[in-house]
């Protein structure tokens, strides 16, 4: 039998009644007796200094930057953070990003936008080859910088989802799938969960998904490899 698409996986997810209570507690929005206390950091990577992709600093990766990764619970290597902020990476990060729309979601990009070659692409694999930082920090650095067009990925979201292929142009393709459903029951979702309109629909997919597998995770032990 085959597997259901990621469409229709995401769609379940979204639309379970946990996905609510689930936005809630991590962004500490719900009622006084519901909020869990703001135990979860992440809630801040978006909105830490007013965000990585307001346009003064939408092409430039900033110290600020660095700590709101770090709300996500990756840490950059301390050599890779200063090329990042005063070396030769930064200014070849800043040349690919200033070729990378901050103002679009990715249910409104194309897929040439997201595909292997594109400059988004490109600055993933250019943080990628620095030692000490993977797949998961390199993406949560471009999260930061672009958070409507690039998601947030990681171990845990990627065990649940069983690796898909390509994340980008799946759950970019996901996303457009019937007329751009998907994204639309994402902002109602925030909305829903009374979050602001600067949390965009990839991060809301993101916490959904994470606070969804993060305890059966660790219980089963995962890989997420």
């Amino acid at each position: 039998m085959s597997q259901p698409s990621l469409r229709h996986r995401l769609s379940s997810l979204i639309g379970s009644e946990q996905a609510v209570s689930d936005l809630r507690s991590y962004f500490g929005t719900g009622p006084l007796d519901e909020a869990v206390p703001f135990t979860f950091t992440g809630r801040r990577f978006e909105h830490l200094a007013g965000g990585g992709d307001r346009q003064a600093v939408a092409n430039v990766v900033t110290a600020d930057d660095l700590i709101a990764v770090q709300t996500l619970s990756v840490r950059v290597p301390a050599e890779v953070a200063l090329d990042l902020l005063e070396g030769d990476l930064g200014v070849r990060l800043s040349e690919l990003l200033s070729s990378v729309r901050f103002d679009i979601d990715m249910a409104d990009a194309e897929a040439a936008d997201l595909a292997e070659g594109s400059p988004a692409h490109t600055a993933w694999r250019v943080l990628c080859d620095r030692p000490g930082i993977g797949w998961v920090t390199a993406g949560k650095i471009l999260a930061r910088k672009r958070p409507r067009l690039l998601p947030v990925y990681d171990q845990v979201v990627r065990c649940l989802l069983g690796r898909p292929a390509s994340f980008w142009l799946d759950l970019h393709g996901a996303l457009r799938a019937d007329d751009r459903a998907l994204h639309r029951d994402l902002t109602a979702l925030r909305q829903a969960a009374g979050l602001p309109a600067t949390v965009s629909a990839l991060r809301v997919c993101d916490v959904v998904l994470w606070m969804h597998h993060r305890t059966d995770h660790r219980k089963r032990s995962c890989t997420g490899t």
